[in-house]
């Protein structure tokens, strides 16, 4: 019985998979707000994109 009272309580203190635990449920955090605000991204993207392309479409060749 003491055997499995040690036994027990290293497992209860061992933290060697806790790292890896933290990250996969950052990333699940992480990936389950991109799916929530999806549509608020992908506009502010766009947006984006397109003041990027409109500003490039203003340059000339020879600098003015």
């Amino acid at each position: 019985m003491k055997r499995l009272q040690l036994w027990a309580r290293q497992l209860w203190m061992d933290e060697s998979g806790q790292g890896t635990a933290e990250y996969v449920l950052l990333i699940a955090i992480v990936v389950g707000l991109v799916i929530m605000f999806k549509d608020k991204i992908m506009g502010a993207l766009k947006g984006k994109i397109d003041e990027t392309t409109s500003a490039m479409g203003q340059i000339t060749p020879n600098g003015n």
